[in-house]
């Protein structure tokens, strides 16, 4: 058979696969407790309300049209497609595997499986180079915006599961309360937000920081100091994501203007 027919099959399987072992992770639930019910133990501020977690839907559609628009035969010769394809495999294992560690209790093991998740999706983010190289609007929307949003939840995501872990081991943060530890977390996300946004002109990236963000502020909103400083990061990266998407149509037009 074709490599690349393989690789198509491979992703196609891979996406299949995923999302039947997210939603039976919550169906079922695995080992008898849901992600949210293991989540509430923790007594952590870098928690958002219920209702952003809802992005999950927005992702795996975006994953289900990436998967069908890189299976058509003609796209069974794309190089980005091709250099992407075997790695986004992997993070779904990943992600796979960071649900079975999480339902069965193996919190430090979710942090390991959670950041190579992380490092494969940035992996196939900068081979994608989004926001650096044009490409159709088609790509655009099936493959670089899904990988764009995907990319800011696990990011929010990674960060949110090591203040998890950091409190299951009863790290004490060298003295540092958990209100204040949550806002240094907070401008974490802040800071690779803008950084993101600023560099590629990736809006997508930020909007999704910004709605974790303001997930955090609403959930928070009995603990003054979280929730003031998740707004206050919210408007900045929304700022941030203006100017660089300023910046980026700038400097297309630049190019643009010198091909011409």
């Amino acid at each position: 058979m074709n490599k690349d027919i393989v690789r198509q099959s491979v992703v196609v399987i891979a996406v299949m696969a995923t999302i039947a072992v997210n939603g039976l992770a919550n169906a079922l639930p695995l080992n008898g407790q849901t992600s949210g019910e293991i989540s509430d133990r923790f007594q952590v501020y870098f928690v958002p309300a219920g209702y952003v977690f809802s992005i999950w839907g927005v992702i795996y559609l975006g994953l289900l049209l990436y998967a069908v628009y890189q299976a058509l035969p003609a796209q069974r010769e794309n190089p980005q497609l091709r250099r992407i394809g075997y790695p986004f495999a992997l993070s779904c294992v990943a992600n796979t595997g960071w649900l079975f560690l999480w339902h069965y209790n193996y919190f430090v093991l979710t942090l390991v499986a959670m950041v190579a998740l992380l490092l494969l999706l940035i992996l196939i983010y900068v081979r994608l180079k989004v926001g650096v190289t044009a490409v159709s609007p088609t790509e655009r929307w099936l493959v670089h915006l899904p990988f764009s949003i995907y990319l800011a939840w696990i990011t929010v995501a990674t960060i949110a599961n090591l203040t998890a872990v950091l409190d299951f081991v009863g790290w004490g943060a060298w003295g540092i309360s958990p209100q204040s530890w949550a806002v240094i977390m907070l401008i974490a996300a802040g800071a690779i937000a803008s950084a993101v946004t600023l560099a590629r002109g990736d809006v997508a990236f930020g909007l999704v920081i910004i709605w974790a963000l303001i997930g955090i502020g609403l959930k928070q909103a009995d603990t003054p100091l979280v929730a003031v400083a998740a707004w206050v990061v919210a408007v900045f990266v929304g700022l941030m994501a203006v100017v660089g998407l300023l910046l980026n149509r700038r400097h297309r037009t630049s190019i643009s203007g010198a091909m011409t």
